[in-house]
């Protein structure tokens, strides 16, 4: 029975062997990149594909130290097919995408990607690369991708399938546009700032959006500080700025980022020629809390290129005018009596440097007369340009009846979209001024002598029956007023400096008695606060020999300090015993104040005497305390 077992089981194991053969036999492995030659500043691929890889199957990606490796992704496809009356035959494709830059120029080798499973070892060829420096156009990486060897040749009804991924579609961004192809800084590739123009060649005056973006694969906590470019040659204005940081998708040279506008701002030019944009800075926090990590990033530069405005244009024509235009006149009404005003508005709408524009002036005949204006600006920027409107207000006054015309206007420009000079015309406003209450109605706009008298005649009506009036200045005549001097309140003035300095001078002599008074009543509160921190050491005759003889010493130093106006603390007996022989304070009583001292000293630092001691003790410091003042 143990021979026939073993038997099977070694069948089992050989049929296992040759189930395992074939499928190992039928693995392919090689690697391709998308173009053989590229540019230091580029960003390629290079795809390592696996056909029918074993469960175990582990692919180590080549790394040389001639290139960087920004990104690497992996996807797998499967398919299946029927072989007439066998079982169906399923196919797996893996495939790893590495997104690449090389590091110098040069003629490069990428090494070949090994694959590993069940203890046997698959290599792939080696990639001859040229590498120059800079930037390697030449067309879409589409274009310049290399034929991949089709997996599925060998696939029972698929030969001669293309290759699945070598025609995928370039991935779109959510605003349509085909994936960026940028240059991604060196030592940056995950978080670096990006300026972008919507435009590279303008007209003088018109309009072009500078963007600022961050491009993250990392996580963004903050960002603390921005510098934006200087614009030396432009008229800037904000179109955007972000409160809060809003991210979206986007995929450079392959590599998936999440970007987030910082600004955008309109340039419009001032000047023709090549103007310079110079990066923008910008101080970011990445990751969260504790483990922020806060970086300093540069944007690239950028260069527009400024037309002039083409011949033929309005004589002195301000560079502003650049844009689409509309003029516009409105009156608030076309019928008034004579003296009251018509308000009339200039409007002028569109899109393009909104508060540099300037609409033409209002003309108005000689019956009217007219104030200067008052201009307001209301610009609407949206995601991409500025536009609004532009409105200058005049107080308009008729001087004289009748109908009058407010002549047509004219506002010349110059629209980038058709590259030729536009204007934009209002219509002429008819205006009727009929007479007021009490008025005169005029004859005519004649200028005879007669009817200018009229017209004088009738102006005065106006004033006065309108309820207006002439401006009337009553004026009357004054003494002088009398010399600062020779005024009551002088010599008050120029004493009260002198009285303040007296009166200080005599609060700090009353306040220096005080405060010898008061020297000696602060004594006698310090000796009664000695004689008080005696009781409190009778408290603790029972207790600790230290604190209770140590209390006593206390007590009886600030007494004789309160009674001496000088600080003892520090002399030693003998020193002490001095100052009080110097101070008259008699032999008894400085002999008593010597033994308490040392009776204090020997108590605190060889306890164990009776209590009867510190009874002795305590009333030698009391009898050192009284009678001081007999």
């Amino acid at each position: 029975m143990r021979r026939t077992g073993s038997g099977h089981a070694a069948l089992a194991a050989l049929a296992l062997l040759l189930v395992a053969m074939p499928a190992w036999a039928d693995i392919e492995f090689y690697q391709a990149v998308d173009r053989p030659e590229v540019g230091t500043e580029d960003v390629f691929q290079l795809t390592v594909v696996v056909v029918d890889p074993p469960d175990n199957a582990r692919v180590q990606f080549p790394a040389p130290e001639d290139f960087e490796v920004l990104s690497s992704s992996q996807s797998t496809q499967s398919s299946i097919a029927m072989t007439g009356n066998g079982p169906p035959v399923i196919q797996t494709v893996r495939k790893h995408v590495l997104m690449m830059r090389a590091n110098r120029t040069g003629n490069l080798t990428i090494p070949p990607a090994v694959l590993t499973a069940g203890g046997r070892t698959w290599r792939t060829e080696s990639i001859k690369m040229t590498v120059r420096k800079g930037h390697v156009g030449g067309g879409s990486a589409q274009a310049q991708r290399q034929r991949m060897p089709d997996p599925f040749r060998n696939f029972p009804g698929f030969g001669g399938m293309q290759d699945p991924f070598a025609d995928e579609e370039e991935e779109e961004e959510p605003n349509g546009r085909m994936q960026e192809d940028i240059r991604i800084p060196r030592g940056d590739s995950d978080l670096f700032l990006r300026a972008t123009l919507d435009k590279k060649q303008v007209y003088v005056g018109e309009q072009v959006t500078l963007s600022l973006y961050i491009y993250s694969r990392v996580d963004l906590s903050s960002v603390d500080a921005v510098t934006m470019p200087k614009l030396d040659g432009f008229w800037s204005e904000d179109v955007e700025s972000p409160t809060q940081l809003s991210g979206e998708q986007r995929v450079v040279n392959g590599i998936p980022y999440r970007t987030y506008l910082l600004r955008r701002r309109a340039l419009f030019p001032v000047k023709s020629g090549t103007l310079a944009v110079t990066p923008a800075e910008a101080d970011i926090t990445t990751g969260f809390l504790f483990a922020g990590h806060r970086v300093h990033r540069v944007s690239n530069g950028l260069e527009v290129e400024v037309k002039p405005l083409p011949p033929g244009g309005p004589k002195g024509m301000p560079s502003a005018h650049v844009g689409e235009w509309k003029l516009s006149l409105d009156v608030s009404q076309t019928r008034v009596e004579l003296g009251q005003p018509v308000t009339v508005r200039v409007v002028l709408d569109g899109s393009g440097n909104v508060k540099n524009v300037t609409p033409p002036r209002l003309e108005a005949p000689a019956a009217f007369k007219v104030y200067d204006p008052t201009t307001t600006d209301k610009v609407t920027p949206n995601k991409w340009k500025i536009q609004g409107r532009r409105v200058q207000e005049y107080l308009v006054m008729p001087q004289r009846t009748g109908s009058f015309t407010l002549p047509a206007l004219e506002f010349p420009y110059f629209d980038p979209k058709t590259g030729r000079y536009e204007v934009s015309r209002t219509d002429p406003v008819e205006i009727t001024v009929e007479p007021g209450a009490g008025g005169v109605a005029s004859s005519g706009p004649a200028t005879s002598p007669s009817q200018m008298a009229d017209a004088a005649s009738e102006q005065k009506n106006v004033l006065t029956t309108g309820g207006l009036r002439p401006l009337r200045y009553q004026a009357r005549f004054e003494e002088p007023a009398a010399a600062v001097w020779q005024r009551p309140f002088f010599v008050p003035a120029v004493l009260t400096p002198v009285g303040l300095m007296v009166a200080l001078g005599l609060a700090g002599l009353v306040r220096g008695r005080l405060s010898n008074q008061d020297e000696g009543s602060r004594n006698r509160q310090r000796a009664k606060a000695a004689r008080k921190r005696l009781a409190e050491a009778e408290k603790l005759r029972g207790g600790s020999s230290s604190a209770f003889y140590g209390e006593v010493e206390k007590a009886v130093l600030n007494f004789l300090e309160a009674r001496l106006h000088a600080p003892v603390g520090g002399l030693t007996r003998d020193a002490l015993e001095a100052k009080l022989a110097e101070a008259g304070v008699d032999a008894a009583r400085r002999q008593r104040v010597r033994f308490v001292l040392e009776a204090c000293d020997a108590g605190r630092f060889a306890p164990g005497a009776e209590p009867a001691a510190r009874e002795r003790i305590l009333d030698d410091a009391a009898a050192v305390m009284e009678g001081w003042d007999k």
